[in-house]
């Protein structure tokens, strides 16, 4: 829902002088000789944009005779994998295996679905879609996706009426938040959260806040967070997914993946501001071996 993507604010640019021929034989002879060079992995896979990798994919498939997710996927492991199909596979497909992961878990993952339906533009949502429907569903895909449509049907199809369907009314028609927060652009919502600001005394997030609960208002917190400010609701993504017990690596792989060929300049910007030092060095403290290298080969430093 959140406004253009242009990809001026990415970490990842396509390479100058790019030889897609070079690449293809240095990854296979990273892969085809003894022990993985996952240097080699890295710094080719990391250091390309996406449609740089997609033409790698399909000169790799033609030299070799072998699909390159599938060579990656039989010659690394764990997160470091994870990370590198990510990083070979289109966008839309990648977003879209995403959601079928976060439906088909145990326990439907709901962070993540919020995170990918609040922080996208219209244009991925739809991109995710169609490879949502153009892929071959399992009937327990479909069962599960059933059982949270009731939830996510409305936010994922559509965002003046707000303050006469929050704070003036005893219980809320959520109808119209949604309506509102899904169907107009983000620069009539920008307007549209200062001008309920000024007629409520209340702003938007603390109306839904209080107004609402569960998933919905998880939902619409993080999409009015977007819109006031996509980095920065990624970068409190990022930071949480390292805080506390444990990494969530997926958490990490999904926004660094997908955001740097984006904003991930503007994600790692607001970082510093809300926490005071770098996402790099929060990477280098809490991430190791080849899967922390090839984040921050993705994120890149600070000048």
């Amino acid at each position: 829902f959140c406004g253009s993507q242009s990809n001026t604010r990415g970490t990842v640019k396509d390479k100058a002088n790019f030889k897609v021929d070079e690449d293809v034989s240095a990854l296979r002879k990273a892969i085809e000789g003894l022990g993985t060079t996952e240097k080699t992995l890295i710094e080719v896979l990391t250091q390309r944009s996406n449609a740089q990798r997609q033409l790698i994919a399909k000169a790799y498939e033609k030299a070799s005779g072998r699909k390159l997710v599938d060579d990656l996927e039989g010659d690394t492991h764990g997160d470091f994998e994870d990370l590198l199909v990510a990083l070979v596979t289109p966008p839309a497909i990648y977003d879209c295996q995403e959601v079928i992961r976060a439906i088909k878990g145990a326990g439907t993952t709901e962070s993540t679905l919020t995170e990918i339906f609040a922080s996208r533009s219209n244009r991925q949502i739809r991109a995710l879609s169609e490879a949502y429907l153009a892929g071959k569903l399992t009937q327990g895909t479909v069962r599960k996706l059933a059982a949270v449509h009731d939830v996510m049907r409305p936010i994922i199809v559509k965002f003046c009426a707000l303050y006469e369907a929050g704070e003036k009314k005893w219980g809320t028609d959520e109808e119209k938040f949604i309506d509102i927060l899904c169907h107009r652009s983000v620069p009539q919502l920008r307007q549209t959260l200062i001008e309920y600001k000024n007629i409520s005394k209340k702003t938007l997030q603390e109306s839904i806040e209080s107004e609402m609960s569960g998933n919905l208002e998880k939902v619409l917190v993080a999409i009015v967070k977007c819109v006031k400010n996509a980095p920065a609701y990624l970068a409190e993504r990022l930071f949480k997914s390292m805080k506390g017990a444990g990494t969530t690596e997926s958490t990490l792989t999904r926004i660094l993946v997908s955001r740097s060929e984006i904003d991930l300049l503007d994600i790692r910007a607001e970082y510093k501001k809300l926490f005071g030092y770098t996402l790099y060095s929060q990477l280098e403290s809490e991430v190791s071996g080849s899967y922390g290298d090839a984040l921050k080969h993705l994120c890149g430093q600070d000048d």
